[in-house]
């Protein structure tokens, strides 16, 4: 899951973007509402987490921009303002929930699972073949055994499990999961591709990873074409 974080104060930002990232999230940070609504409109995010306050453009009207344009992207609003009214104005603008400063860790990541949580618990569970993710505790296990995933090896593995036998390009892992402004080369998703398929075969996997040429990667069962 990616996050953007949209919070003017740079070390409280950078504070957030490291606990959402020690939770298995990415995340990128901006510092402005002119930057959050661009970024947004990118469309490569699964929450938003949106400061009030923020120079060049508010959040709040941020939030009624992105609303009015159709994005329906779950918003978490952050502020400092703890009157009844902000909150009123805030969740009334199209905000999912409301989340005052100071907060405690806990409840911010508890906000962020309530308003991406789906409607079926079971979605909490991916599984395809023997082999199941747990998008709670991170853990890839089979019927005989389990590993914990790193943070980028867990997103990568459900965005496959979550598209089964559909080809996702290196360009596209990287968009979503490194983000645009990464420094890291476009090898590093083969790196990772690597060590999810030595993982998937400890867990003697009934599926494999399959790479297509300039195309990108699909999970699919043994029966299928191979790599």
């Amino acid at each position: 899951m990616r996050i953007l974080l949209a919070e003017d104060e740079v070390s409280l930002a950078r504070a957030i973007v490291k606990i959402f990232e020690k939770n298995n999230y990415s995340a990128d940070a901006v510092h402005n509402g002119e930057d959050a609504l661009a970024y947004i409109e990118s469309g490569n995010y699964d929450v938003v987490v949106l400061d009030i306050m923020m120079p060049k453009m508010d959040g709040i009207t941020v939030l009624k921009t992105i609303r009015s344009k159709g994005i329906s992207v779950p918003v978490l609003m952050l502020s400092a303002k703890t009157e009844v009214d902000d909150k009123v104005l805030g969740l009334d603008s199209g905000a999912n929930y409301y989340l005052t400063k100071p907060f405690d860790t806990k409840e911010l990541l508890a906000s962020i699972r309530a308003i991406t949580r789906s409607t079926s618990a079971a979605d909490s569970r991916l599984c395809m073949g023997n082999i199941s993710l747990d998008r709670a505790s991170f853990e890839l296990s089979s019927p005989t055994g389990c590993f914990r995933l790193a943070n980028k090896e867990f997103q990568m593995m459900e965005m496959m499990m979550a598209n089964p036998h559909r080809l996702i390009s290196a360009e596209r892992f990287m968009e979503k999961i490194w983000g645009y402004d990464s420094d890291a080369e476009i090898n590093v998703v083969w790196v990772y591709i690597s060590y999810l398929r030595k993982k998937l075969t400890a867990l003697v996997a009934d599926i494999q990873i399959r790479a297509s040429r300039n195309a990108g990667y699909a999970l699919e069962e043994y029966h299928d074409q191979k790599a």
